[in-house]
């Protein structure tokens, strides 16, 4: 007013309309819309923990169902030890184990034809494919599996009774 940018009556009727306002917005109104928001805040926490909870009960059930498959496969294809002589050790968890296997079950273990699996807490015996698709599943589960060597044919090898002499110039 004293600058003469607005007169009495503009300055009453900005008075009159702000108290209409007021008047008109019922009491308690911000109390509720805060309510409102502690309300959604509390629900999208909410929907976060159930979230989350839903997610590790999936997991363990995914790691479940991996245990199921890998305790198949062995009982499938378990191999029968009976109780060999020979005791084949090797390393689990920073101990030394022992199993005793037959002979030729010995020699498989060390060239990769055979596996050591630790199922059911036991160890069994498979075949390197079994091995390897347990390994796919769950790699701690196979203790002991020797890496093959490309060239080793083993007991297939159509040349073994041939001997290579030493001599030998090309």
């Amino acid at each position: 007013m004293k600058a003469g940018l607005a007169d009495e009556k503009k300055v009453k009727a900005l008075k009159k309309e702000k108290h209409k306002q007021r008047k008109q917005q019922p009491k308690g109104t911000l109390e509720v819309n805060e309510a409102q928001e502690r309300a959604l805040q509390a629900r999208a926490e909410k929907a976060e923990r159930d979230r989350k909870l839903n997610q590790q009960r999936h997991d363990e059930a995914q790691r479940k169902a991996v245990q199921a498959q890998i305790r198949q496969l062995v009982e499938a294809n378990q191999l029968p030890r009976k109780h060999g002589e020979t005791a084949y050790q090797f390393v689990h968890d920073k101990k030394i184990k022992k199993i005793f296997v037959e002979e030729p079950m010995l020699d498989q273990l060390s060239w990769g034809r055979l596996a050591v699996v630790f199922v059911n807490d036991a160890y069994e015996l498979v075949a390197e494919g079994v091995a390897r698709k347990i390994m796919e599943r769950d790699p701690s589960a196979v203790v002991v599996l020797h890496d093959r060597k490309k060239d080793d044919l083993g007991a297939d090898d159509p040349y073994a009774d041939y001997e290579i002499p030493d001599d030998l110039m090309w």
